[in-house]
């Protein structure tokens, strides 16, 4: 906390900054220059009406000489100096205060600069985070790589000096300049896409769910039940974060206590991937049923199970990804998803067979429900939440639904749930393969 004996030392700098002198001052206020440099040396304390005296010779609010007047000041410098790189030339914390007060101009620049700093720093590990995970831009480069190829490619036959067919002369001119022209939009696109990471809105909103994202990849997403030991949550630097992974971690726990390991094994056993065989012989909710199988550990001859939640805006909550199916950590999903239907129509479950792009197509096995997210009440409007199990499926099932991972980088060109143009274009192969 800030120290009142240097509220003298807030005075001299004050009197020296304005160009009055000691002897001046003093007689103004009523009191002996002698007196008043024992304030300004903080050899006496000062307050009441001589304060106000002094504040107003000086110009300056009572608030910016008394105790607390720099403290955001002086909590900013140190905050930068807990944050100092080892081996440095460790600042002089304990003199904080005097720097403030004496220096306020180079303390609200270190301040200022330690901020911007910092605004760098979470910049740098979005763009580090969305590199590494964003299936959007692992996507939308494989696209502007292959481009490149094709470019090349071309190029390179046209470059050969040899006699070429007038007429494939003019398929292959028509062709590069085709693909430049794909190279061209998709590589400003994603620079436009990248210059948005850490953003203000990015960081005000998009920190902590990152955080407690990253956390769920290390060790959060395991069978129960489960601790909320401090251990668990270490990592989790921001209490929105920690608020996160505690929920998660609470509901992991009732779900593994409702249905034990033995129990979900005999279930699979039986009846496979089944969230409503697993929900009869336990009694829980399909939902609960749905978490409990996605969140089991690996074994050989079982089939990967992926998840996706999302709540009543549809916004992802919670995702865990299998191979060939990637829900986008940035950016909203397919609206075609049996996970949206499923918001569509609460309480009532959805078994669907959906068809992803690619080649060959990707097929898998979804089971959606919505549900309740909090008990029902008369004066607050219905909190849902919608759940969706996927795992693959090499089933003869005809009664098929396409859908995609994001408008962004799906190649149906005819989808009439279309909302945003692709980054990537269909090809004909892809499209009667599909």
């Amino acid at each position: 906390m800030p120290r009142t004996s240097l509220t003298g030392t807030r005075i001299r700098e004050r009197r020296t900054l304005a160009g009055v002198k000691q002897a001046e001052l003093a007689r103004n206020v009523g009191i002996s220059p002698a007196y008043l440099n024992l304030i300004e040396h903080n050899r006496r304390r000062i307050g009441g009406k001589l304060l106000v005296d002094l504040a107003r010779e000086l110009s300056v609010e009572v608030t910016q000489l008394t105790e607390g007047a720099q403290a955001p000041l002086i909590e900013g410098l140190q905050d930068a100096a807990s944050s100092q790189t080892q081996g440095s030339i460790a600042p002089e914390t304990d003199r904080v205060e005097e720097f403030a007060g004496r220096f306020a101009g180079w303390a609200a620049l270190v301040v200022s600069q330690r901020d911007r700093i910092e605004g760098l720093e979470r910049r740098i590990a979005a763009l580090s985070d969305r590199l590494a995970h964003d299936p959007f831009l692992s996507d939308a480069l494989h696209e502007v790589l292959s481009t490149v190829t094709a470019i090349r490619s071309t190029a390179g036959i046209l470059n050969t000096g040899g006699e070429i067919d007038p007429e494939w002369q003019v398929r292959f001119h028509r062709n590069l300049y085709e693909d430049s022209q794909r190279l061209a939009s998709g590589s400003q696109a994603l620079v436009t896409y990248l210059d948005t990471v850490g953003r203000s809105g990015d960081e005000a909103g998009g920190a902590p769910f990152e955080e407690f994202e990253a956390w769920l990849d290390t060790q959060g997403r395991a069978s129960g039940p489960v601790s909320e030991d401090e251990d668990r949550l270490a990592g989790l630097s921001t209490p929105a974060a920690r608020k996160m992974a505690q929920a998660w971690l609470s509901r992991l726990t009732d779900d593994a206590l409702a249905m034990p390991d033995a129990m979900v094994e005999d279930v699979i056993t039986a009846h496979g991937i089944n969230p409503a065989a697993l929900a009869d012989a336990s009694g829980s909710d399909l939902a609960a049923a749905m978490r409990r199988l996605a969140v089991l550990p690996d074994a050989e001859g079982r089939a990967p199970v992926g998840i996706v939640i999302c709540d009543g805006s549809g916004t992802l909550s919670f995702r865990k990804m299998i191979e060939g199916f990637a829900p986008p950590r940035f950016g909203a999903a397919c609206p075609l998803w049996p996970l949206y239907q499923a918001l569509l129509r609460p309480m009532q479950p959805v078994r669907r067979v959906i068809v992803l792009p690619g080649l060959p197509a990707r097929r898998y096995l979804a089971y959606a429900i919505c549900q309740p997210r909090v008990p029902a009440r008369f004066d607050m409007p219905e909190v849902v939440e919608a759940t969706m199990l996927i795992t693959p499926y090499q089933g003869a099932d005809d009664a098929t639904i396409e859908v995609g991972t994001s408008c962004r980088v799906c190649p149906r060109l005819n989808c009439a749930a279309r909302r945003e143009p692709s980054l990537i274009m269909a090809t004909p192969e892809l499209e009667s393969d599909i």
